[in-house]
């Protein structure tokens, strides 16, 4: 039987779960840095100090104490509302919110079902931004066929399962994340230097490096 990729996350050790959805919230943060660039609205540095204090943790476990409730609440207090903001960005913006909250209400709850979450709301904040801007005009068979088989779509569907092809090798050796593995899943995001939409990374790198 071949598992979807929901069932393939679901099936990794629950740290290696942890590190799938720190990989999908990570590729999400440059749309919320866009929205916050042309809007004014928030700031991505809750959004960022909470996933840098969840890549420290998963490889540190108890060695270092994390508030996951706490950090919780910074990200709520910068998430947007598609209320008072009359423009596309604000969905992609609130989705990048909403995976992390979900990645830290499931390592406040150990709960693996809130980690496979977070993979299925970064495929649905590509169809969504897809149903709002090509797809806005289509009739509904128009607009499956173009969640079916828009590159974005595709797209997204092989970095999640080539993670998880990466992530399956090195739990089969390693029980638990290592410093080194960890260095390497961030370094791929920043190689990769798109969002999930397709927003560019260069121009957040190019700010950390003054």
């Amino acid at each position: 039987m071949v598992l979807n990729t929901f069932e393939r996350i679901r099936a990794l050790p629950l740290a290696y779960q942890t590190v799938m959805a720190l990989y999908l919230c990570q590729r999400m943060v440059p749309n919320y840095e866009l929205f916050h660039h042309v809007t004014g609205f928030g700031d991505p540095k809750p959004l960022q100090g909470a996933l840098n204090a969840c890549w420290d943790w998963v490889w540190q476990g108890k060695a270092v104490k994390v508030n996951f409730s706490r950090w919780q609440e910074k990200v709520d207090e910068v998430t947007p509302s598609e209320h008072g903001h009359d423009m596309l960005g604000v969905y992609p913006a609130m989705d990048a919110c909403t995976a992390i909250s979900t990645l830290l209400q499931g390592l406040l709850d150990q709960n693996s079902a809130d980690l496979v979450s977070v993979a299925k709301v970064s495929q649905a904040s590509v169809a969504k931004f897809l149903e709002l801007t090509e797809g806005a005009e289509m009739d509904a068979q128009e607009r499956r066929k173009l969640l079916r088989e828009h590159e974005l779509v595709q797209y997204e569907i092989e970095v999640q399962q080539a993670i998880l092809n990466y992530l399956e090798t090195v739990a089969a050796s390693q029980s638990q994340p290592s410093q080194e593995l960890v260095r390497q899943v961030r370094d791929m995001v920043a190689d990769e230097g798109v969002s999930n939409i397709g927003v560019s990374m260069a121009d957040d790198s190019n700010d950390d490096d003054e």
